[in-house]
């Protein structure tokens, strides 16, 4: 898997979001305090990637009032490049918010959406700088992207292909909502795009019950790579075994050298916040891959470990630079004793 020498390394395209949780364990009907957090699922790839080490920037649309500047303002933080945003000053300007309630056994967490009709959902094909797609070494997007209009699924699509044909390598994650749209309409579109698509993610659930794959999840996963000319297969695998208690790992397969690469699953995760965890397994997988030039095993290591991470940190943004990934990474892989802190 070569990526093209551009200046750079990571570029997404999604909507951006302002979280709104109440504090601890309380509930959203009953809280008068809401915690705001900036969040969304390509944002989140977009922040663990460069908290890695990589240059990553985002397309998206949002306000030019003041919740934009915030939000604006917390991205750049990250070191994630605004160079590509697109500023809505027509007065009725609004972001996306969703709330967020955590979950204790046996309450579930449960998320409620206020999305629609947000700033990006008028973004255009023309507001995209065009600048982007030479200068970009991997582009990646996801299903909720596509599922949000059917103006912002032309969009996108129209995006990926102008970077594919400009040499840029294409990331897709299917990350299936079945609240934005039906499994019939994730299949009929992604497949549309899936001949662009150089590394994909699917979970082992989506390729059952959207793309109807039968098997084990390693036959589910290769034959991806027969239908399309995909480069790399991810399929992440949670095991929830309370709201607070997860163990995360996941398969891949490498359809150039025909090998599939997994490692053993972090166990008994302390979960604090769960949400863009699925987001930041692919920051460290697309690190993986290109900081290795291409290595499906690095893709695993850093996916897994990241991942992991983000379990234990509240909010939707990872939070864990490439130094404390390759600590957790060691630890992993050691037989040995493991200090209970660091100092």
């Amino acid at each position: 898997m070569n990526f093209p020498n551009r200046s750079f390394d990571l570029v997404t395209m999604g909507q951006l979001m302002l979280r709104l949780s109440p504090p601890g364990n309380e509930r959203i009907a009953r809280s008068d305090i809401f915690e705001k957090n900036v969040g969304g699922a390509e944002l989140n790839v977009a922040v663990g990637a460069s908290l890695l080490g990589l240059h990553t920037g985002i397309i998206s649309k949002l306000p030019s009032h003041d919740l934009g500047q915030f939000m604006k303002g917390t991205i750049r933080s990250y070191g994630v490049s605004d160079d590509f945003f697109i500023y809505d000053n027509s007065p009725e300007a609004r972001v996306a918010v969703y709330f967020y309630e955590y979950g204790a056994y046996p309450r579930k967490p449960q998320v409620i959406y206020d999305r629609r009709n947000s700033s990006f959902f008028s973004i255009t094909p023309d507001e995209i700088n065009p600048e982007v797609y030479k200068n970009t070494k991997c582009f990646h997007t996801s299903g909720i992207t596509l599922a949000l209009s059917p103006e912002i699924r032309k969009t996108s699509i129209e995006a990926i292909k102008k970077f594919k044909e400009n040499g840029t390598l294409i990331s897709f994650d299917v990350n299936f909502r079945g609240n934005l749209w039906t499994g019939d309409e994730a299949r009929e579109t992604i497949e549309e795009i899936l001949p662009y698509v150089d590394v994909f993610f699917c979970s082992e659930s989506t390729a059952q019950l959207t793309f109807n794959k039968t098997g084990s999840c390693h036959d589910m996963i290769r034959s991806f790579t027969k239908d399309y000319p995909i480069k790399a297969v991810f399929a992440t695998q949670r095991t929830v075994h309370s709201p607070k208690c997860h163990d995360f790992g996941s398969l891949a397969y490498d359809a150039e050298k025909d090998m599939f690469f997994e490692e053993p699953p972090y166990e008994n995760i302390d979960v604090v916040d769960r949400i863009g965890s699925g987001d930041s397994y692919i920051s460290g997988a697309l690190y993986g891959l290109i900081s290795s030039g291409g290595n499906v095993q690095e893709a695993v290591k850093y996916g897994n470990a990241t991942s992991a991470m983000k379990n234990t940190i509240p909010g939707d943004l990872p939070q864990s630079n490439l130094k404390e990934i390759d600590a957790v990474i060691e630890d992993h892989y050691s037989t040995g004793f493991h200090s209970e802190m660091n100092r």
